[in-house]
């Protein structure tokens, strides 16, 4: 059984990131969303309220979990070792090139899988999504319907 194992903060996750889940589906038996704490990231949701959503806007049959730490012992630890990275353009490449050697340095039998996402969310992050909503834009095409009432809640709320 082929497994992978897709990492980020998801905060909150976009259309852009479930295009890359679907991607991942077609060529994974099994694909685990990990949510993961990023200390260099102020994060609008927490940790179990990104998974929530998630959860919301997935298939039953995507495994969510939250992690901390290392993403390559998260990975071990799972006896999982493909990890799957979205590239929405070129500028991507040079951190996500960098990070992928990163993890194959700190164990050697970790692979990392890049997929592009749909050029429609080419331009599409999590920070560009937080910032419209902010300012009251409609990010209907962007996430789904539970994330944008998440998003009008918590940013009304302050």
């Amino acid at each position: 059984m082929s497994k992978a194992i897709y990492a980020g903060s998801f905060d909150p996750i976009t259309n852009g990131h479930i295009d890359i889940v679907k991607r991942a589906q077609k060529l994974f038996d099994e694909v685990t969303i990990g949510v993961i704490q990023n200390p260099d990231k102020k994060s609008l949701f927490t940790v179990d309220e990104r998974i929530k959503l998630i959860q919301e806007v997935l298939p039953s049959d995507i495994s969510v979990e939250g992690f901390e730490g290392l993403l390559v012992e998260y990975a071990r630890n799972k006896n999982v070792y493909t990890i799957i990275r979205g590239l929405r353009a070129v500028s991507d490449f040079d951190f996500e090139f960098q990070m992928a050697l990163t993890n194959r340095n700190l164990d050697p039998k970790i692979d990392t899988v890049f997929l592009m996402t749909d050029v429609k969310y080419s331009y599409l992050s999590s920070s560009i999504v937080k910032q419209l909503a902010g300012l009251n834009a409609n990010v209907s095409d962007l996430v789904q319907a539970p994330v944008e009432k998440a998003l009008k809640e918590k940013l009304s709320n302050g």
